[in-house]
């Protein structure tokens, strides 16, 4: 099978997911219930943790998170109830949502297992600086924008799973990376749809790249992502490095000088650590 191009690639895929031989990735019915139980908006602690502690896995982990630096209290959390009770129902929300992500980046081949944990570290690398420049624009979750960051490139998990049994890529790391590339931003607008995130959300994984982008006044959570996502591919050969930053109106929205190293900011690095290590669990 050959693609000309990668508009004939997204033709193919979109005839997949039609007959069904494409499977997009789905949340766990875990995150889908804590979700839907929170926003009804009279959730109790006591509900959710029920919910919560169906999963152990799961538990143990949000537990973890509960005592980690970033959320720590004066006393140690040692069940799911306190973990709810100190971080309240909406971050237990988008927690939840970013702690079960990396069921979806699960290999079943040597080349999804490569991928696949490419692709999750970068992801969390972007997410823990996008919690970290939240600093910058306190009208944004620093949750959210770390979810926002573990979304970005959902789109490369559907193009990885049928790239695997197309010879052209599965034996080509430069096209597959090329295709990766362009082909994930408009694959996961699909995804993002089929979820029915927050409209806060939903853009995050098709405009990141769309540099010129210019949603108003005031830091949106892509151009968060754009800032981190910039940030995190810095001295490397990325075909993104070649964007000039000074075009990019999200340094600006977040008040940052285009040449800024965000590292060299203080307790930004700090920050960025303690977010990376929780996600790193």
């Amino acid at each position: 099978m050959q693609f000309k191009s990668v508009k004939d690639f997204l033709v193919h895929v979109q005839a997949e997911i039609d007959a069904n031989r494409l499977i997009l990735p789905t949340l766990p019915d875990i995150a889908l219930k804590v979700r839907d139980l929170v926003s009804k908006g009279d959730a109790s602690a006591s509900e959710l943790s029920n919910m919560i502690i169906t999963d152990a896995a799961l538990s143990a982990r949000l537990i973890q998170v509960a005592n980690s630096p970033l959320y720590r209290g004066t006393k140690e959390v040692k069940n799911i109830q306190m973990a709810v009770s100190r971080l309240g129902n909406n971050t237990i929300k988008t927690l939840i949502t970013s702690l079960v992500m990396q069921q979806m980046f699960t290999p079943t081949s040597k080349l999804l297992e490569t991928e696949f944990k490419k692709n999750w570290e970068a992801s969390v690398n972007v997410s823990s600086i996008c919690r970290a420049l939240v600093t910058f624009v306190p009208h944004l979750n620093p949750d959210e924008a770390m979810l926002a960051g573990l979304i970005h490139q959902i789109g490369k998990l559907p193009i990885l799973m049928l790239a695997e049994n197309i010879p052209e890529f599965r034996d080509s790391p430069t096209r597959l990376d090329k295709l990766l590339e362009k082909a994930h931003p408009p694959i996961g607008k699909i995804i993002m749809n089929t979820w029915s995130f927050p409209d806060e959300l939903k853009e995050v994984a098709s405009e990141y790249v769309n540099f010129q982008r210019d949603s108003g006044p005031k830091a949106d959570y892509v151009d968060v992502v754009q800032v981190a996502f910039l940030q995190s591919i810095a001295g490397t050969d990325h075909p993104a490095c070649r964007v000039d930053w000074s075009t990019v109106k999200a340094f600006d929205k977040l008040g940052l000088a285009p040449d800024s190293d965000i590292l060299e900011i203080e307790g930004i690095s700090e920050e960025i650590e303690l977010a990376n290590s929780m996600m790193s669990f």
